[in-house]
């Protein structure tokens, strides 16, 4: 799974704007929303998006979100197991 975490690394500070933040900065089991980062609701619903658009995995449940983006670890675990488009 690590070359989708280090893929959605690299997505997550492109569609979020996060200017400092280089890929080796992102600790995937650290808190994902509300943490360091300062990744609010409105950066969760782009997320969303991007998950939707990227790997064909809807999410549309508050609460199946909160714990898919619990981490970086979470998310990509989430897209790995219900993608329907093949990742490595």
């Amino acid at each position: 799974m690590s070359p989708l975490i280090e893929e959605l690394k690299v997505k997550l500070i492109e569609i979020l704007n996060l200017v400092d933040v280089k890929p080796e900065d992102f600790d995937e089991n650290s808190q994902l929303v509300g943490g360091e980062l300062g990744i609010d609701s409105i950066d969760v619903l782009e997320m969303v998006v991007m998950v939707e658009k990227d790997y064909g995995v809807v999410i549309n449940n508050q609460e199946v979100g909160q714990k898919i983006f619990a981490s970086l670890a979470n998310l990509a675990e989430y897209i790995q197991e219900n993608s329907s488009k093949t990742i490595s």
